[in-house]
């Protein structure tokens, strides 16, 4: 008889797991899309960083006096 309520317990347990996946699942879409989206505003800010940093060391090296 135990074992059968253990049972019972387990696929309630799974069911209530389910159904708080299946509520939540709009709140993942939206936080995949900020997420996605803060991803790529950071990627583009470090691309733009690295292109000024790469020019800044290009120019420096070009204007070193050569010996």
């Amino acid at each position: 008889m135990i074992e059968f309520i253990v049972g019972l317990l387990v696929i309630a347990m799974i069911a209530v797991a389910a159904l708080f996946g299946s509520l939540l699942f709009p709140l993942l879409l939206l936080l995949g899309f900020f997420l996605r989206f803060f991803i790529a505003i950071f990627i583009c800010l470090f691309v733009i960083w690295l292109i000024g940093k790469i020019t800044l060391m290009a120019i420096e090296q070009l204007r070193k006096p050569k010996e």
